[in-house]
């Protein structure tokens, strides 16, 4: 049995808790800014605020900030498409809070307003962390952002996606993410989000030329860096360019138009 006084516990619990939560008025006066311990990943607090509704209800709403803060470093369209879209969603669903036009925001009872605070600082926190997507490239969205990026650059009308080398046996076991009409031969784009697809593309491409196809590869990472050399190594022996990452918009754009009819 434990000897630890619990009064006294939920005493410095809550005197911690009152330290790192402040109300503050605004200058206006329509609005109480709540400073709490929740800060963005470059040191910024979160900006949670108190409007007065009708019938005493209250809203807790970060006023769009959030997103705002966000778009500096990110496209945040890509927030409610695709997978983000749907984690977004679900961030929404188990917080229960509301989305207006990029504002987050919780309706609440005044009694029940410390513990709203710290849900919607929880959905803020979890909204934050969709941009490791944007770095991580978890396998689910690099695909998204290949297509998106690749269709910035070619028509998707002259994109084939999922192709077939219907002259490889067993082709429906070896497929190819794009064929593009290149200007001297078929272009077959790979994109490699992590060492098992590097091996696929690395057998995909040695069978291609053991039949003596005529197709030029260019084949693009999530992360270059984080792939084991050797794998690289044999991909680069049989492959064409490479693009070290999704970010390399630049040089992703300038290898693949190079090759596009």
């Amino acid at each position: 049995m434990m000897n630890l006084d619990i009064d006294k516990l939920q005493r410095i619990l809550c005197d911690l808790m009152c330290a790192d939560v402040k109300i503050r008025s605004q200058k206006n006066g329509k609005l109480l800014l709540v400073e709490t311990p929740f800060y963005f990943s470059d040191g910024d607090p979160y900006q949670i605020y108190i409007k007065e509704m009708p019938g005493g209800v209250l809203r807790l709403s970060d006023m769009g900030h959030t997103m705002m803060h966000l778009s500096y470093e990110n496209d945040i369209d890509k927030f409610h498409k695709g997978t983000r879209g749907n984690i977004l969603d679900q961030i929404k669903a188990e917080t229960f809070i509301e989305e207006d036009n990029g504002e987050f925001f919780i309706e609440t009872q005044a009694e029940n307003l410390g513990f709203n605070i710290f849900r919607l600082g929880q959905a803020l926190t979890k909204i934050n962390d969709l941009t490791f997507l944007n770095r991580a490239r978890a396998e689910s969205t690099f695909y998204e952002d290949l297509h998106e990026q690749l269709i910035k650059i070619i028509p998707e009308e002259k994109t084939t996606k999922d192709y077939f080398y219907e002259a490889m046996d067993n082709a429906r076991d070896y497929p190819i993410d794009y064929r593009i009409e290149g200007k001297h031969a078929p272009l077959f784009l790979f994109g490699i989000p992590n060492r098992d697809k590097a091996r696929l593309t690395t057998i995909i491409i040695e069978r291609l030329l053991r039949m003596k196809a005529v197709f030029d590869s260019l084949l693009i990472f999530a992360d270059q860096t984080s792939m084991p050399c050797a794998d690289v190594a044999r991909l680069s022996n049989v492959g064409g360019e490479m693009i070290s990452s999704l970010d390399a918009e630049e040089d992703f754009s300038r290898k693949l138009l190079r090759k596009v009819a």
